[in-house]
């Protein structure tokens, strides 16, 4: 772990009998012995507990199930929440559910034919014409946002804004509506959180973009956004940014965001078309006038920064934080007055994963070296994926 101080301008526990070990398990063989059900098994090889883990399964390894007649149950027989994703399409795409498997051990979990129980939506995303085509996404932890045509002559930028909130309620249909109705300023926490991040021609939040001549080329608002999917656990759209500058030439973007309940990060599945073989890209962090910690490990793919989070009214409201994460090579961290930023190598037409998220101190983080350790676990995790059996 690398760190960077930079002053930057501009259970209770149980003892469980073999008979009732034996009990439960042949509770679970019971309530998942109908003829359409699949038993799957989910192992966590790693030497880190996931709780609430999403868990995909494609959808052609459910084919004797039917889309919205599905159940999952625990090892305990007890349904849990459950998605079917379509990925913008008509069919299934895939199911999700969340998976809670300690360190160096494996659960079973069954899918069955059933009615599908009411369980609290956590994650929710929409355009917002109302609000300059903002598009607004979130969880039940954390919101984010990206700029969209209507804001061109104020903020051109693709880099993504971060609303802090400390409620696991869904608040950005209400936070906008009363500002726009009622003139309760988002800006200012009223009690739920607030946005007090600034972007402007930057990365904000941790947006991507290509890196040449020693400079992080920001790019425009998005051209055009569309929905894949928006669920109880999971929410995923695409954006496409069809003017891209790099030099003289216009290259064209495209990247498909996707948000889980529970977690801090998106994932962001990124590619680029136009007339090259490979590029730069960076995906970084906008560092604002003031006292910020920078920490980075270039091995591991993690940049973490945290800062005074100050509310338009000029009220201090904590710290606010933000993460990136590389799934490839980093080959630099790149550093000037207003970024820090990740640079790894990109091939035309392939897909490029990382991930960028955020978080507070009024909400689940404590301390800064909380947050600095959340961020190089989640990269550990991404590094050794759960493992799904059948």
């Amino acid at each position: 772990m690398h760190w960077i101080l930079s002053f930057v301008v501009h259970s209770s526990s149980f003892i469980i009998m073999k008979t009732n070990i034996l009990l439960i398990a042949v509770f679970f063989l019971t309530a998942c012995s109908a003829e359409k059900k699949i038993n799957v098994e989910i192992v966590n090889n790693s030497a880190v507990d996931r709780t609430e883990e999403v868990i995909e399964i494609a959808w052609n390894s459910l084919t004797k199930l039917q889309a919205n007649s599905v159940v999952v149950l625990n090892e305990e027989g007890l349904e849990i929440p459950s998605q079917i994703l379509y990925n913008g399409q008509e069919s299934p795409y895939s199911l999700i559910f969340p998976a809670t498997v300690p360190a160096n051990t494996k659960k079973a979990y069954c899918i069955k034919a059933g009615v599908p129980g009411e369980f609290p939506v956590k994650t929710y995303g929409r355009q917002f014409p109302e609000r300059k085509d903002d598009f607004a996404w979130e969880n039940d932890r954390v919101v984010y946002r990206v700029y969209g045509p209507a804001l061109a002559d104020e903020y051109p930028s693709n880099g993504y804004d971060l609303w802090l909130k400390k409620t696991d309620a869904l608040i950005v249909n209400k936070f906008y509506k009363d500002d726009l109705e009622n003139g309760i300023s988002y800006h200012v926490d009223h009690g739920e959180g607030l946005d007090c991040y600034k972007v402007g021609h930057t990365l904000g939040a941790g947006a991507i973009a290509p890196f040449a001549d020693n400079k992080i080329r920001v790019e425009n608002h998005y051209t055009t956004v569309k929905v894949l999917d928006t669920g109880i656990l999971r929410t995923t759209f695409e954006l496409i940014y069809d003017s891209v500058w790099v030099g003289n030439e216009v290259l064209s973007e495209k990247i498909i965001v996707s948000l889980d309940a529970g977690s801090q990060f998106n994932k962001a599945v990124v590619s680029y078309s136009g007339d090259f073989k490979t590029l730069d890209l960076a995906a970084g962090i906008y560092l604002h006038a003031e006292l910020g910690t920078i920490v980075t490990n270039q091995e591991l793919g993690t940049i973490a920064y945290a800062e005074n989070a100050v509310s338009d009214a000029g009220v201090p409201a904590g710290r606010n934080y933000v993460g990136v994460v590389f799934t490839s090579p980093v080959k630099e961290i790149f550093q000037d007055a207003e970024h820090i930023a990740g640079v790894t190598g990109y091939s035309n037409n392939q897909s490029l994963v990382y991930y960028f998220g955020g978080g507070w101190s009024q909400s689940g983080f404590s301390s800064d070296i909380d947050w600095f350790e959340h961020v190089e676990e989640f990269a550990k995790k991404i590094n050794a994926p759960l493992e799904v059996k059948f």
